[in-house]
């Protein structure tokens, strides 16, 4: 019986620590994200400088807690929105700037691209609602 109630207690923890951990971080009223540059439907070169801006929210790097900061994800080619509840992804088509930078080179293949920004919390979270950028595309030539 000890044994069981043992359990039962060390269940309940980890279930408490996991909905805390998915909690998504509420989003600053009035935050916005967008592309400053290129413009939507610009013709670029293979390797080119997107800038990023915001309204309402302060810039952080990844892992400062500091309440209503974030910082730029860069989701290239991407239908969906990354997963409310889980970190968005590092790859080719989601790239970090948890550094807090307001802009990156990027090179991409000749053809038509999208782009589009969403601000992540300090641990890559997406916010609730998420805070995303309109979707521009660019031709590369």
């Amino acid at each position: 019986m000890k044994t069981f109630m043992s359990r039962a207690a060390l269940a309940g923890l980890l279930m408490g620590v996991s909905v805390l951990a998915s909690a998504a971080t509420p989003a600053p009223k009035g935050a916005e994200v967008f592309i400053v540059s290129p413009e939507d439907g610009a013709t670029v070169a293979q390797t080119f400088t997107v800038k990023f801006g915001t309204k309402d929210v302060a810039l952080a790097p990844a892992g400062d807690v500091t309440k209503n900061t974030g910082h730029h994800h860069l989701l290239i080619d991407v239908d969906q929105l990354p997963a409310a509840g889980a970190p968005i992804p590092n790859d080719a088509n989601h790239m970090h700037f948890g550094k807090a930078q307001t802009q990156a080179e990027i090179k991409l293949a000749p053809g038509k691209h999208t782009l589009q920004l969403e601000l992540g919390d300090s641990g890559h979270m997406p916010f609730d609602p998420p805070i995303v950028s309109k979707k521009i595309t660019v031709n590369v030539k």
